[in-house]
């Protein structure tokens, strides 16, 4: 199945033009994980990473910064996190940086027409002059759909919970999510996945299904179902194993050590970065560092801190609240100190707390003699 999807992958490749997807390490990098609409700690992760001033305007020069996806949904700021990040972008190619904006599953969600988790706050600061207009032709739109299938007209009912479905806002959402729209064209020209230096970066993972591909026909693949966004062609961008929604490396199952080893080795990479599953609130390396998970619930919507992973002339670092730490690349002790440090840095470590005696239960449980 996986060589099939590789060789599928490649062939739709061929019809799209070439974006580059291979990057050369820079001696500094930042990766931010899933925002989910929280624009102020997002700000403040960029002023704690030194990537912009007071103004908000790049000031990281040559750095990369890596955004995992996930900028929308949930939160009520989500136009003014992708607004941000675009004209970071601008920048920091002016200044020999680079910002590296990946596609998350939420961002294709929106493209594809499933708005389940844009907050009522995300409509409201789309709407337009023209607001109530696009809706009554939306309306009306509806009215004639049902007079062409001889249903009964719409009853007051009908027209409350139309208006309930569809809030002010909700025309210049599809409009601004289209293919051609400001922030449709943007995402469907983001790479789902990139290799900077040693590091393979994207939003959910790979799972052994998709082990035989190359980045750039699964780029192309990803930009091809978002620039033609049809929730029935659009296989990979939902599947459950695909690059935006799997989960199974963020979780640290043991089974896919094989898989992980083989990817590594295919792209040359010592680590995977991947955001998508929320830890407990921290950077968290697995696999010994071989997979870092940066979703650190950074939005206020769960709670987590400001927090993200520093690559830094070849070293590792979770940049928690502003300190760097250096992230351990084994299990038992070196993880459970790095525990610790993170909790030195929470004025509330209780959220760490359950993490930290799991971790410490399973390094007695390994010491000799323990049994």
């Amino acid at each position: 199945m996986g060589r099939n999807l590789a060789l599928l992958l490649l062939v739709c490749a061929r019809t799209f033009a070439s974006a580059e997807d291979v990057f050369t390490a820079p001696a500094r990098l930042v990766a931010v994980g899933d925002v989910h609409g929280d624009y102020e700690q997002l700000v403040t992760v960029l002023k704690s990473a030194g990537l912009v001033d007071e103004k908000l305007l790049w000031v990281g020069g040559r750095a990369h910064l890596v955004q995992t996806g996930d900028r929308v949904d949930r939160g009520p700021e989500s136009r003014k996190v992708m607004d941000l990040l675009m004209r970071l972008e601008t920048e920091a190619k002016k200044a020999g940086g680079m910002v590296h904006p990946l596609t998350g599953n939420h961002e294709a969600m929106n493209m594809l027409g499933d708005l389940r988790y844009v907050s009522p706050e995300e409509f409201a600061a789309l709407r337009g002059p023209d607001t109530m207009a696009l809706r009554e032709a939306l309306w009306q739109k509806a009215r004639k759909e049902r007079r062409k299938k001889s249903e009964p007209a719409p009853s007051e009912e009908d027209r409350r919970r139309f208006d309930a479905e569809h809030p002010l806002g909700f025309v210049e959402h599809q409009i601004a999510f289209s293919p051609r729209g400001i922030y449709g064209s943007w995402i469907a020209r983001q790479n789902a996945v990139v290799r900077i230096g040693d590091t393979l970066f994207l939003h959910g993972g790979l799972s052994p299904k998709y082990a035989d591909f190359s980045l750039r026909g699964l780029n192309e693949r990803v930009r091809q179902e978002l620039q033609e966004p049809d929730p029935l062609t659009a296989l990979v961008v939902q599947d459950p194993e695909g690059p935006l929604w799997f989960r199974g490396l963020a979780q640290g199952d043991p089974l896919l050590v094989p898989s992980l080893e083989a990817i590594l080795k295919k792209h040359g990479c010592r680590r995977m970065v991947v955001g998508h599953t929320p830890t407990e609130g921290l950077v968290m390396p697995r696999y010994g560092g071989r997979v870092v998970v940066i979703d650190v619930g950074l939005s206020k919507v769960y709670g987590g801190p400001a927090a993200a992973l520093l690559l830094e002339e070849g070293r590792a670092f979770a940049l928690h609240r502003g300190t760097p730490l250096l992230l351990p690349e084994g299990e038992g002790e070196p993880l459970v100190r790095y525990v610790r440090e993170v909790m030195a840095l929470e004025p509330d470590p209780s959220r760490l707390s359950a993490l930290l005696g799991r971790l410490e239960a399973e390094l007695k449980a390994a010491a000799p003699g323990s049994r």
